[in-house]
């Protein structure tokens, strides 16, 4: 009897259209988000209709585009502006919607070798690139800025100053990084996904690690949820809560890990901004110079925010454990703490690029700097880069040691009892034709006789 033939995998069904569809939930998802942020900000009262054109803008920049921001205020008065900010809400759920959508078709089957993947990561690219040039055409517009009924408003009546301002999407600029943030979330949803091929030393230790970290940065964002939500249910003013939340909610739960870890940051808040941050960050970059940012200028204002160390101990122990447990039972624990460590620092890394912020705007008259008056502010958020990752390394080595003495009692993912030594108390390997028998097992006894001196069974 031949034996059965084997079942052909099932066909992969991930087209054009499958990506294009992709493609357009991710874009669509990161639009809903931002246009419910700026709707709670107040920005559908922008002038000319331009509330479209503002969502496409953030949209860009979430994806790290680029929107350079212009003005013109006459012969006698110039303006001048600049923005550098993701708005890592958009981000995220882009991100979320993007690497679900690419991993679907890759699941519950096989996936021999790296061309299937690789070329259907090439048809999203190329959509992916193309709805980003289209969507950063669309990001233009200009406004007029109101110089009101006072000094300013005579000033600028009497020399003919009609301030406008407005922003320009950088097409080529929003391409090239929209591509790089397009393989930021594709390679890592495949280190993370079950099944996705990959190298068997990468299997061991890249993907254990990279699952903890994107679990520990969710972890941030949902427990930075949490105290946003009780907040604004207990302080007023739901709707400026809101837009933070739906804009710039992983940019501050991030820059909380981080100062929990002891990273200090600089920055500094001048004049008015639409989205207000937490009345503590508030007050302490509030300042005429660029202020310290970490535990301990913040605890000044508020000893509560030690528990911001307490909480990274506690999100950091349950990732290391959990990095552990998907990892094979025989790497010793300082293996895993090394691949904490790296994991960690890469971690810390990638939130210091994208939580960066440096914002400025203003009008000059006659020459004169910033006049003020509510035309002028600045925004500016950066971190001491080398200190933070030297403590997300120190960080990670203790955590990881620490959550790989626990998870070495914990059966690891595909280990079974079959993955055991083989017990002492049986031979090595039986004879051919007959079954193991244990070391102290009696002899066989035949049918009609003794043990070990019966009849033959023939």
């Amino acid at each position: 009897m031949s034996p059965p033939s084997p079942t052909a995998a099932p066909a992969a069904r991930h087209g054009w259209v499958r990506a294009a569809a992709t493609v357009l939930a991710a874009l669509l998802a990161m639009g809903t988000v931002a246009a419910l942020g700026l709707w709670a900000a107040g920005a559908t009262g922008l002038p000319d209709n331009a509330f479209p054109r503002v969502v496409a803008a953030t949209v860009v920049t979430a994806v790290g585009g680029s929107v350079e921001l212009s003005g013109n205020a006459g012969v006698l008065a110039e303006t001048h502006a600049g923005i550098t900010v993701m708005p890592l809400s958009v981000t995220l759920v882009g991100a979320l919607v993007l690497a679900e959508g690419f991993l679907r078709p890759l699941r519950h089957r096989a996936v021999a070798g790296v061309r299937e993947p690789a070329g259907w990561a090439a048809r999203i690219a190329v959509l992916w690139l193309l709805a980003l040039t289209g969507l950063a055409l669309g990001a233009r517009q200009t406004f007029a800025v109101d110089l009101g009924d006072g000094v300013l408003g005579a000033i600028g009546g009497l020399f003919g100053a009609e301030p406008e301002v407005g922003f320009t999407a950088q097409v080529p600029l929003t391409v090239l990084f929209g591509l790089l943030w397009l393989a930021g979330v594709l390679v890592p949803a495949l280190l993370v996904a079950p099944g996705a091929p990959l190298p068997a030393r990468l299997r061991e230790s890249v993907r254990p690690a990279a699952y903890a970290m994107v679990v520990l940065l969710l972890a941030c964002v949902v427990v930075g949820l949490v105290v946003a939500l009780v907040t604004a249910a207990t302080r007023g003013h739901p709707a400026d809560h809101f837009a933070v939340i739906l804009l710039g909610l992983p940019n501050l739960a991030w820059l909380a890990f981080t100062i929990g870890l002891g990273a200090t940051w600089h920055g500094r808040v001048d004049g008015p901004f639409g989205l207000p941050a937490p009345h503590l960050l508030d007050q302490v970059l509030r300042t005429p110079d660029v202020s310290t940012l970490n535990v301990g200028t913040l605890a000044e204002h508020d000893g509560r925010v030690w528990w911001l160390v307490a909480v990274d101990a506690v999100l950091l122990l349950g990732a290391a454990f959990l990095m552990a447990a998907r990892s094979p039972a025989r790497l010793p624990a300082w293996r895993h703490a090394l691949h904490m460590a790296v994991a960690l620092v890469l971690t810390v890394l990638t939130v210091c690029a994208v939580g960066r912020v440096s914002a400025h705007y203003g009008l000059s008259l006659l020459g004169i700097g910033n006049v003020g008056g509510g035309l002028s502010g600045e925004l500016l958020l950066t971190p001491r880069l080398w200190g933070a990752l030297g403590l997300a390394a120190g960080w990670g080595l203790v955590t990881g040691f620490l959550g790989a003495l626990p998870a070495a009692r914990v059966r690891r993912r595909g280990e079974g009892p079959s993955a055991q030594a083989p017990s002492a108390h049986f031979l090595p390997q039986p004879s051919a034709g007959r079954c193991p028998q244990p070391r102290d097992a009696p002899p066989p006894r035949w049918p009609g006789g003794a043990p070990g001196h019966g009849a033959s069974p023939h």
